[in-house]
């Protein structure tokens, strides 16, 4: 049956006629590859997805490499399952030119693809459902200066050089600090998302720098390891934190009074819209290009609102 599939692909691909959909039932099968598999970020995606799979009947498979640095493992996920011959493919790509190449094949057999979260160098993506990374860390970037005074030297921590997502959000943080002359910008380190890391990096900066007034760490990993080193090093809330996401350690950190802020998306609705505009183009429905799922700054004055408890705690319309 395999063999006999596969054949039935190149022969459709020759004809240029639309090959998705070969599994072997009526069943709607989508690959959902997050960027990694453990993080809370990426289990909140995941149970958006899922709850669009089961509203629309469609099967949700969702496969990813372990870690974000893993460009190597979610590039053999998406050809395992292109010629599984899946219906369509959402994926945060955990590199952005990397991804181009297997996900261009997908598209080149009829498979759509909808990348969520990070996004590739191509317009090839029917759409792309995501935070607008530059505006978040521009706004983390105005509530450090606020939380500083508008003066002294700052940490940041981005995760990934040449993911999209991490590239955008240095980008968005340095160019926003721009606008207040005496702040500096002392140190950028990458966490690789990983807390132990992140909290190794922040001990440096600690060190290099006694005097440093502020940290951003640009997402869950660097969030985390950065709270520790600070309440390891005794200078939780001498050092201002602005974190990125909720998973339940960064919130914890944030009632401790060790993060003062967070940057939070909208994980939950990335995995439902992401699913649901993959779904619509399989449909032969127009998507728009650009989904933007919005970022809203989260403190101990506003946690425990309606509307941050919502966002927090997401259930399906």
């Amino acid at each position: 049956m395999k063999l006999f599939r596969n054949i039935l692909i190149i022969i459709m691909f020759g004809l240029s006629v639309s090959c998705a959909g070969n599994h072997g039932n009526d069943e709607l099968l989508f690959l959902v590859s997050p960027k990694a598999l453990t993080l809370d970020f990426w289990m909140r995606v995941r149970t958006g997805a899922e709850a669009a799979g089961e509203k629309l009947g469609v099967e949700i498979l969702w496969n990813g490499p372990a870690l974000e640095t893993d460009i190597a493992g979610q590039i053999a996920v998406v050809e395992d399952h292109v010629n599984m011959g899946v219906d369509a493919i959402v994926i945060a790509a955990c590199d952005a030119r990397a991804l181009i190449s297997p996900l261009q094949n997908a598209v080149d057999v009829g498979i759509p693809v909808v990348t969520i979260d990070s996004g590739i160098d191509s317009d090839l993506p029917a759409t792309f459902v995501a935070t607008d990374n530059v505006e978040a860390a521009r706004v983390a970037a105005r509530n450090m200066a606020r939380l500083i005074g508008g003066s002294g030297k700052v940490g940041l921590i981005p995760h990934i050089p040449g993911a999209s997502t991490s590239n955008e959000r240095e980008q968005g943080f340095l160019e926003q600090i721009e606008a207040y002359p005496d702040i500096e910008v002392a140190h950028v380190l990458y966490s690789h998302a990983q807390a132990a890391r992140g909290m190794m990096i922040t001990e440096d900066m600690l060190a290099a720098t006694p005097d440093l007034a502020g940290i951003f760490a640009a997402n869950e990993g660097g969030t985390i390891g950065a709270a520790s080193a600070l309440e390891s090093q005794g200078v939780a809330g001498k050092v201002q934190l602005i974190g990125f996401d909720s998973a339940p350690g960064a919130i914890d950190a944030l009632n401790r009074g060790t993060v003062q802020a967070l940057i939070v998306q909208n994980p939950w609705r990335m995995g439902y819209d992401g699913v649901v505009m993959a779904y619509k183009t399989l449909q032969g429905e127009q998507v728009p290009k650009r989904i933007d799922t919005g970022v809203t700054v989260v403190t101990t004055e506003n946690l425990q609102s309606p509307e941050i408890q919502a966002l927090l705690n997401p259930e399906a319309p």
